[in-house]
């Protein structure tokens, strides 16, 4: 078994204050937050087995915006699409997404980046005059310096500023002068400050008491962060800022008018890209490199080709009118001419991907029928019935294997070059050590040995021999082929919570611990009642204590 799915769904280390997070706290030190108005708390509501469980929002980490929350927030904030965080250290990952607070950790070389960043940014920004609300005045440039700064400084941050907070950054004018440069130079760092302080760097949710363990709601302005680098990526607009100073995000029915606007904005597309790209692994397509001698057919523009399918098929579960666990088996996909005749269906005739029926095709129907996911799990040379297998059971149903034994990677040499895949995983079976997780994962695998490592079907392997896409459930059922599969993960009962984990977690950039398990359910169960489609999972989320609430934590450090 390949160990990258495991490492996908580790445990991340809790961060830490580095020191320069120390030194960016150190140089803000002082800055304060207004009064907001907070949300009421809503009635209580319980899954069934949850009645007596205490609600506990838990603890997000400071969150420290990842490179693709960076790059949106600095093409929303300047109108810049030069995508400057392409020039920054990888962000790592958590719990399977890359915005999980616990591990975006901020190093030396991270904090240079961001100075140089912030400095094009600004000259970039003032040579457009992006950032120009007013004339700088020579003789007294200080109104107009504090009228730029206040304005750039509240979008900047997300949030109202203080008169002190401005004045401080105001000190920059008086530094220009002492060193004979003009007022622009001075408002310009200033405008730098404001990019490398930790109110733009961080998303900042204050725990009025850091080591108190009882919850309470998040003010306004931090539920309008959540709720924009959820569905966006990126920074609140001003409708979103104007609702929160006032007091517009603090009913239920107001929440979800803000959602369905935001859904219908193209920077929800921040969905697409960065939740569903981790979820159903079509960033992970990029470094995807089949064997060239013998899949010599996959080339760059199929590459491209696959990922826009399952993007325009999430895309249309998002502002469509489908469950969410049609995801499976949605009788829909998007194709241009090469992917169609990579697929063996009709040619749309068309350069771009089209909207085509697969009632007639049903092997293609829902993502397993997908060249994306097909390709990336599994290896350059053949089909991984186990990477297939583990990733139905971590993304799908979250009943992730542990990670394998040591020393037990690959598949025992074949005794004969005619064995099916089927045969090949029996051996491995006959480990003692491989058993017990090789039972589950095998089988989910196995039914999808029609669709060869590029995604094609196919009814011989590469060898010649015959495929077995049957796979032996633990309790003696039997997948026969994709369609089983689907109507399998379809029908269980761990799909819509396991979904919700997926999301959750996503959309708190921290992972689930068992103390969550009610709320998973709970949500889950709300969705499911109000139809069931993507936009009720998220309408769930969004109205959960878990969004709305955060607690302190007894292990945090305060300075």
């Amino acid at each position: 078994m390949t160990s990258r799915f495991h490492e996908r769904r580790r445990r991340p280390w809790r961060a830490r204050a580095c020191t320069g997070l120390l030194l960016l706290l150190a140089a803000c030190k002082g800055d304060s937050l207004p009064k907001a108005r907070v949300l009421p708390e809503p009635p209580p509501t319980h899954a069934e087995g949850c009645e007596n469980t205490s609600a506990d929002p838990g603890r997000v980490t400071l969150h420290r915006l990842n490179r693709a929350e960076y790059d949106a927030t600095v093409r929303d904030l300047l109108g810049d699409t030069t995508r400057p965080a392409r020039d920054f250290p990888a962000d790592d990952h958590g719990y399977g997404f890359d915005n999980n607070a616990d591990v975006l950790s901020l190093s030396p070389l991270l904090l240079e980046k961001y100075a140089t960043a912030a400095e094009k940014l600004v000259e970039n920004a003032w040579a457009q005059g992006t950032v120009r609300t007013c004339t700088l005045d020579a003789t007294n440039p200080e109104p107009c310096a504090r009228d730029i700064l206040s304005r750039f400084a509240r979008r900047a941050w997300r949030r109202p500023v203080t008169p002190e907070e401005v004045d401080r950054l105001l000190g920059a004018l008086t530094l220009a002068k002492r060193h004979g440069d003009p007022p622009e130079a001075g408002v310009k760092l200033a405008l730098r400050t404001v990019l490398v302080s930790p109110h733009f760097l961080f998303r900042v949710e204050k725990d009025p008491q850091a080591t108190s363990l009882s919850p309470h709601r998040l003010d306004a302005f931090e539920l309008a962060s959540r709720l924009s680098y959820f569905l966006w990526s990126s920074m609140p607009d001003e409708a979103l800022l104007q609702a929160a100073e006032q007091g517009q995000l603090s009913t239920p029915e107001q929440l979800e008018a803000q959602v369905r606007r935001m859904l219908a904005d193209p920077k929800a597309q921040a969905l697409v890209s960065n939740f569903a790209g981790q979820w159903l692994f079509t960033r992970a397509l990029a470094s995807a490199e089949p064997d060239p001698m013998l899949y010599g057919t996959f080339n760059e523009d199929l590459r491209q080709a696959m990922r826009q399918e399952t993007e325009l098929v999430f895309q249309e579960f998002l502002t469509g009118d489908h469950k969410l666990r049609d995801l499976l088996d949605a009788p829909f996909t998007y194709v241009n001419d090469a992917l169609a005749a990579h697929y063996g269906l009709p040619l749309p005739g068309s350069a771009t991907p089209k909207r085509v029926d697969l009632s007639a095709h049903p092997e293609r129907q829902g993502i397993f029928g997908h060249g994306s996911l097909l390709t990336v799990t599994s290896n350059p040379d053949r089909t991984s019935p186990v990477q297939r297998g583990v990733w139905v059971l971590e993304q799908l149903l979250c009943s992730a294997p542990p990670p394998p034994p040591p020393n037990v990677e690959g598949l025992p040499p074949p005794v004969n070059p005619l064995m099916t895949m089927k045969e090949r995983m029996a051996l491995h079976r006959s480990l003692p050590q491989c058993q017990g997780c090789h039972r589950m994962m095998d089988p989910l695998g196995l039914a999808l040995e029609n669709y060869d490592p590029i995604g094609r079907w196919r009814l011989n392997e590469v060898s010649g021999a015959p495929v077995d896409a049957t796979g032996d459930l633990p309790d003696g059922a039997v997948l026969n082929g994709g369609a089983d599969m689907r109507r399998f993960v379809k029908e269980d009962p761990k799909l819509p919570a396991c979904i919700t984990e997926h999301l959750l977690t996503y959309a708190l950039g921290r992972g689930m611990s068992e103390a969550d398990a009610c709320v998973v359910r709970e949500i889950s169960a709300s969705a499911e009642a109000s139809g069931g489609r993507l936009v009720d999972y998220i309408l769930a989320i969004v109205l959960s204590d878990s969004f709305t609430s955060r607690r302190g934590d007894t292990e945090a450090q305060t300075p």
